[in-house]
């Protein structure tokens, strides 16, 4: 008895229908992914194009700090090369006039003077004006020396900036390429779905957003926050700490709906820790501008302690950054294509919180 085969199943057939539709296979600077052949593979592959894009975005920021530094240090460096060249010039002028000084006085020694001349007092006079002259001349002849050893090693130092300057420039265009070039593989695998895998591809990250944001909240981790927040609030503790955290989170609220631009800190659109570091210092607190860096060198506190402004670090590379606003929610710049807005605070991995003015 010969069996009729059976038809593939739905799943099956929306998983060729969407193989099909993504012709174009996108690869990642390392290597090629194999086709995704379903939403959540699709969904994947975007994050981890954009997550690599983020983490090139902040080494190119860091990049972008490392030359600010480095002009600031050249333009200083130049102005003391200026200032030590007019010097240069001065005392080669001095030392000159001083030359030709000793050459009208024949170039004697005060004491041949002394014993030649036949008013002994005057000659006194004129060996003690002509010792000082002389300890004047040698004292101008150091200074030039010691001046023109200067000149040299400021302007060996200036050459050694401009050197690194020009370095981390080039790691800046190198970031750059990374950059786009990981934006337009994300953009390019969207640009391939249709409308309808489009709307179920959103549906997805809101989804596996919102299981995220439960998980956390089941912990208990927002219990001891929020009440500390209420009390905060209230002025039952009477400390008003968080005051600056209040105006960064305002500064943020200002924010919403403005694009996020890689490397960009406003006004008219945010990076992810663009939003952070603009925020802060509108609070009046100066901090590092990468995700990383804030991770890095702001005061940590354990999560369950977190309060609003206080910046949560995302990822285990520390590539992403939001601003807790309470309520277990957060403002931040999500992504290329996004715009500055609020999310549930856990909907991505959390490294840790860090607290700026600690």
């Amino acid at each position: 008895m010969t069996r009729t085969p059976r038809a593939p199943g739905r799943r099956t057939a929306a998983a060729v229908a969407l193989a099909c539709a993504l012709t174009a296979t996108v690869q990642t600077p390392a290597r090629a992914d194999p086709e995704p052949a379903t939403l959540t593979e699709v969904r994947d592959r975007i994050e981890r194009l954009y997550h690599h894009a983020e983490a090139a975005t902040d080494q190119y920021n860091a990049a972008g700090e490392k030359v600010t530094a480095k002009k600031k240090r050249v333009r200083g460096l130049d102005a003391r090369v200026t200032a030590t060249e007019n010097r240069l010039t001065r005392l080669t002028s001095l030392a000159g006039a001083a030359a030709r000084a000793q050459y009208r006085g024949g170039g004697l020694p005060a004491e041949a003077q002394f014993v030649l001349t036949g008013d002994p007092e005057r000659a006194l006079d004129t060996a003690s004006v002509a010792r000082q002259a002389q300890q004047a001349t040698q004292h101008v002849l150091t200074a030039l020396a010691e001046t023109r050893g200067k000149l040299e090693k400021q302007r060996a130092s200036a050459e050694d900036e401009l050197r690194e300057l020009r370095s981390e420039r080039k790691k800046m265009a190198a970031h750059r390429k990374t950059i786009e070039k990981r934006i337009a593989a994300a953009e390019a695998t969207e640009a391939r779905l249709s409308e309808e895998q489009r709307r179920r591809l959103a549906a997805l990250d809101k989804e596996k957003a919102d299981e995220a944001q439960a998980k956390w909240v089941e912990t208990g981790v927002l219990d001891k926050a929020d009440r500390d927040d209420r009390d905060d609030r209230d002025g039952r503790d009477g400390t008003g700490e968080n005051s600056a955290g209040r105006k960064a989170i305002a500064f943020a609220a200002r924010q919403l709906g403005k694009p996020y631009v890689w490397g960009a800190e406003g006004p008219d659109s945010y990076d992810c820790s663009g939003l952070t570091s603009q925020a802060w210092l509108d609070a009046g607190v100066a901090i590092p501008r990468t995700s990383q860096e804030q991770w890095r060198l702001l005061h940590r506190v354990p999560v369950e302690d977190i309060r609003p402004g206080d910046l949560i670090i995302y990822n285990a590379d520390a590539t992403h950054v939001s601003l807790y606003i309470g309520a277990g929610e957060m403002i931040h710049a999500p992504r290329p294509g996004r715009s500055v807005t609020v999310a549930p605070a856990a909907s991505m991995e959390i490294l840790g919180v860090v607290r700026p003015d600690a």
